[in-house]
C-alpha cells in the first residue's frame, strides 16, 4: 500500500475519532471507549490492506473508502446517507430553489434533446422557445445521442454568459439559431395552481419543501383568493419533502396562532425542539383538504399531521411514506458530505411519523408503496385530536377517508414512460397552430376524435409499440386526458398541462366531493377555540 493510501485512511479514521470526541464534548452522557473505537478501525484497516494487496484487480482507494463510508451510514437507518461532492451540487439545487442556466424542461426523446416546456419567466421563454422545439446542436456540436447529465453540462452556467442553439421546430421547413443568455432560474415548489369547475375550490399543488415555498405558496393562495376562492385542494401527493421551516411555514398559514405543528426528540442536547404556529397569516377560516399518497413524506407529513391533528382539515388519499427522521447535513473537507439522523419528528398528538424499519432496506421501501387495503392500522396506536377524533400512529399519516390509489395499465404507463403523448401533443400543436383562441375555449371545445386515436397508434408504430384494446378500453380516461394534457402543454405551458390533467384525475375529484367533510372539522375546531 502506498504512504498516499495510508495517509487517507488515517486522516478519514483519525477525523471520525475526533468527531466522536466532539459529540461527547456537545452532551453525550454515554461512555465512550476510545480504545474500542481505534481497535474496531484497526480491524477495518487490516481489512483494506489485505483488500488492496491480494484482490485479484487492482482497487481505487477512494472507491473502497466510499463504500464503507456509505456501509456505516446504511446501518444505522434508511435516510442517514453519503453524498459525493459529484452530486452535491444537484441536491443544494434543490432545496434552495434555483440555478443557473438557460432555463427549460427537457428529455432526450428518440436520441433527440427535446424542450418538454420553457420554465416562465426564464431566459428561454423569452426568446421564444417552444414544448418540441428540438436542440439540435448546442454551440455547433451536434446533440444528436447526448446524455441528459452532458445536456446540464452544456446548457447551465453563469448567469450573463451566452449559449448558441440550434433549434428544429415541428411545421417549420428549416432549423434557426438562437443565443440565449442565462439566468438565474427559481426551482418551482408550486407546480400548478387554478380554481376547480365549481369556481368555489381553489386547487394548488406543492411538489417539494424548498427556500422558497412559503413565498411561492403565499403568492398563490393570494391569486385564488381574487379569483373567489372559498376552499382549498392542497395537494401533497409525491412530495417527498425538503426544509423543516418551510414545512412550518405552510402549516403556519392555515392554523391558529399558539397551536405546536411539530416536535422533534433526540439523544444530544439542542435536539429536543417544540415548533409553534403563529398569527401572521390570514388562511384559517376556509375548509381545507390535505391530499397525501404513499410517496409523500417528511415535511408533507408534518403539515398533514398538524392539519389533522389539531383538526384543521380533512386528510384525503393514501397512507403517507412514513420519514420522520431528522437529518443535519454535514459538509466534509473533500466537498462531499453526509446526511446524519439527529433526531425524530411527532406530530401535535405525540405520532412518530417514522415508519419501522427494522426488517431491512428492501421492505422498508417495498411495504411504503402496498396497496391502502393491504395496510392494517395498528389498534394499540391509537391518538385523538384536539377535538376528539381518532387517528392513529405507527409510521405515516393515516388519511381520515382512503382513496383507492388509481393505477393504469403497464401499456399506459409506457405510452407515459415513453414519451408519446409528448409526441402527439407536439404534432398536433404544430398541425392546428391557431385552432383554439384560448385556454377556456379549449377546455370546452376539445375532445379526443377517432382520427386523434388513429394518430396516436401511428406513433405507437412508429416506435415499434403494439397498440392494446383491453389497456385502452381499461384506461380511456387517462389516455384521452392525457392526450389532451400534451396538446395544452404544447399550445400554453405545463401549468396547463397540470390543470387539465387533475381536474380529470379520479383522486381530485373524489376530493372535491369532501368538501363538506372538511367545512364539519372545521366547525368542529372553531367550537373547540369558542369553549
Amino acid at each position: 500500500m502506498s504512504k498516499l493510501d495510508w495517509k487517507k485512511i488515517t486522516l478519514i479514521f483519525g477525523l471520525m475519532i475526533l468527531a466522536n470526541l466532539s459529540l461527547n464534548k456537545l452532551g453525550n452522557k454515554e461512555t465512550f471507549s476510545q480504545d474500542n473505537v481505534r481497535s474496531q478501525l484497526d480491524r477495518f484497516v487490516e481489512v483494506f490492506t489485505y483488500v488492496k494487496r491480494f484482490y485479484v484487480e487492482p482497487v481505487e482507494s477512494e472507491k473502497l473508502v466510499t463504500g464503507a463510508i456509505e456501509g456505516l451510514l446504511s446501518e444505522l437507518d434508511p435516510h442517514s446517507v453519503y453524498i459525493p461532492k459529484k452530486n452535491l451540487e444537484k441536491v443544494t439545487e434543490e432545496f434552495e430553489g434555483y440555478f443557473e442556466g438557460i432555463g427549460i424542461e427537457f428529455v432526450v426523446h428518440n436520441k433527440i434533446l427535446t424542450v418538454v416546456s420553457p420554465i416562465v419567466g426564464g431566459p428561454s421563454e423569452a426568446v421564444g422557445l417552444l414544448p418540441g422545439d428540438q436542440i439540435i446542436r448546442i454551440e455547433g456540436e451536434s446533440t444528436y445521442g447526448i446524455d441528459e447529465s452532458d445536456v446540464v453540462k452544456k446548457l447551465r452556467g453563469p448567469k450573463g454568459s451566452v449559449v448558441n442553439v440550434t433549434i428544429r421546430r415541428p411545421g417549420l421547413s428549416d432549423p434557426f439559431k438562437v443565443a440565449i443568455t442565462r439566468d438565474r432560474i427559481p426551482i418551482y415548489s408550486v407546480i400548478a395552481s387554478f380554481m376547480m369547475e365549481d369556481n368555489q375550490t381553489g386547487y394548488i399543488y406543492l411538489g417539494r419543501f424548498a427556500k422558497t415555498t412559503s413565498e411561492e405558496l403565499q403568492k398563490a393562495l393570494q391569486e385564488l383568493e381574487a379569483k373567489g376562492m372559498e376552499s382549498l385542494i392542497l395537494d401533497l401527493r409525491s412530495n417527498s419533502g425538503g426544509l423543516l421551516d418551510q414545512a412550518i411555514a405552510v402549516a403556519d398559514k392555515f392554523i391558529k396562532g399558539g397551536e405546536k405543528l411539530v416536535y422533534t426528540k433526540g439523544r444530544l442536547r439542542g435536539t429536543d425542539e417544540d415548533f409553534f404556529s403563529t398569527n401572521n397569516d390570514p388562511y384559517q377560516d376556509f375548509p381545507l383538504v390535505v391530499m397525501i399518497n404513499h410517496g409523500s413524506a417528511s415535511a408533507s407529513e408534518i403539515v398533514a399531521g398538524a392539519v389533522q391533528d389539531l383538526d384543521r382539515g380533512l386528510v384525503v388519499g393514501q397512507t403517507s411514506f412514513g420519514k420522520g427522521l431528522v437529518q443535519n447535513q454535514i459538509p466534509l473537507k473533500d466537498g462531499s458530505a453526509m446526511r446524519l439522523t439527529i433526531a425524530r419528528y411527532y406530530t401535535p398528538s405525540g405520532r412518530l411519523i417514522q415508519r419501522p424499519y427494522d426488517e431491512g432496506l428492501v421492505d422498508y421501501y417495498m411495504d411504503a408503496y402496498q396497496e391502502e387495503s393491504e395496510i392494517e392500522i395498528d389498534s394499540s396506536a391509537v391518538f385523538y385530536t384536539q377535538a376528539g377524533r381518532k387517528v392513529y400512529g405507527g409510521g405515516g399519516i393515516t388519511p381520515d377517508i382512503k382513496l383507492k390509489d388509481w393505477r393504469i395499465t403497464r401499456f399506459s404507463e409506457q405510452l407515459r414512460s415513453k414519451r408519446i403523448f409528448f409526441e402527439f401533443g407536439s404534432t398536433f400543436a404544430s398541425d392546428h397552430p391557431n385552432a383554439f383562441s384560448s385556454f377556456a375555449q379549449f377546455q370546452q371545445e376539445f375532445a379526443v376524435t377517432e382520427e386523434m386515436l388513429q394518430d396516436l397508434e401511428a406513433i405507437l408504430q412508429k416506435h415499434d409499440l403494439e397498440f392494446s384494446q383491453e389497456a385502452f378500453d381499461k384506461d380511456k380516461v387517462f389516455i384521452e386526458n392525457m392526450m389532451k394534457a400534451e396538446v395544452a402543454r404544447h399550445y400554453w405551458d405545463s401549468q396547463h398541462y397540470y390543470q387539465v390533467r387533475m381536474q380529470a384525475d379520479p383522486e381530485v375529484k373524489e376530493t372535491l366531493s369532501q368538501i363538506s367533510k372538511a367545512k364539519e372539522i372545521l366547525q368542529l375546531s372553531s367550537r373547540r377555540v369558542q369553549n
